[in-house]
């Protein structure tokens, strides 16, 4: 049963360990289901995704279909009699049809401890909404949004300077690590099914440029929290002299002050500036001017005159 014929799905940097791990767990990948290759860069030519990339360098045959539910490509997903497919971070949800193709199931790896952060961006929301843990499951798939019967999981911690970008990379090898341990419970007839508790259930809705703005209205700890969650993508804004002004790096500024003004600039420092919210002190460390590379805070203020008493909007 070492050679189980395995169909992987899977689309961004966040799938290829677990691709790498079938593969040299010498399971027999058959193909690769990927999206098409998408216009990227100020040339906007087209791209292969990193998945893609992987899949070509172990030939891999690839698979690239608009919709999972196109009659054609169902048909050659059927002609290839996976004995499981495995999804990691694919991007669209499966039709019943494929669910049920595949005798061992189709199982996917999801970068959360379910049923929490349920949905498309469960890495950033565990940062922006502060939490201390975060994980990754491995489940058997069914019709629902990461609905199905949870196999494995393995905890993470997240400290409060690490970024969405830092837990993406812890995540993305354990993910493959948890799924080589499934693989084997599969194949030895002794992966669990425990069900999910729908009643603790919060999803991990998609990023809206509404939720990317900064509003210094919110505590220090709120608006940190924020800046970690979309650092390196797509990052949270504010503006500064009515121009739009990226912040990619804070921290929280120990202080007994009453704030006067969310939004003022509180304080010079050797690393950058502070700034007012509505409750206690931001630090800020890295930001973005408009059509500008990042930079240090201090370089900013250097360069763009910034001083106590100025506001961020």
């Amino acid at each position: 049963m070492s050679k189980l014929r395995v169909v992987f799905m899977g689309t961004p940097d966040f799938a290829v360990p677990c691709l790498d791990a079938l593969v040299k767990g010498e399971y027999n990948v058959v193909a690769v289901v990927t999206q098409p290759d998408r216009p990227k860069g100020r040339g906007q030519k087209l791209a292969e995704s990193p998945v893609k990339q992987a899949a070509i360098s172990y030939k891999i045959p690839v698979l690239q279909p608009n919709k999972v539910k196109d009659p054609g490509f169902q048909d050659v997903l059927f002609s290839l009699k996976p004995d499981i497919i495995v999804v990691v971070a694919f991007g669209q949800l499966l039709p019943k049809m494929l669910l049920d193709l595949p005798p061992l199931g189709c199982i996917n790896v999801h970068a959360s401890l379910l049923p929490l952060y349920r949905g498309a961006a469960p890495i950033h929301w565990s940062i922006i909404k502060g939490d201390k843990v975060t994980g990754v499951t491995t489940m058997f798939m069914d019709i629902g949004m990461d609905t199905g019967d949870m196999i494995l999981k393995e905890k993470v911690s997240i400290s409060e300077m690490d970024t969405t970008g830092d837990i993406h990379d812890k995540l993305k090898n354990i993910g493959a690590k948890v799924l080589s341990e499934t693989m084997k419970l599969i194949v030895d007839k002794k992966a669990p099914r425990l069900a999910q508790n729908n009643e603790e259930a919060t999803y991990a809705s998609m990023l809206t440029r509404e939720l990317e703005r900064i509003n210094w209205q919110e505590p220090a700890v709120a608006i940190h929290n924020l800046v970690r969650g979309l650092n390196p993508w797509p990052g949270a804004y504010c503006f500064y002299q009515d121009k739009n002004l990226k912040i990619w790096q804070t921290r929280i500024y120990p202080t007994d002050d009453i704030v006067t003004q969310s939004g003022r600039i509180a304080k010079i420092t050797a690393e950058g500036f502070v700034v007012e919210t509505r409750q206690g002190l931001l630090e800020i460390l890295e930001v973005q001017p408009a059509s500008k590379r990042r930079m240090r805070a201090i370089d900013f203020i250097c360069g763009y005159g910034l001083r106590v008493g100025d506001i961020l909007e």
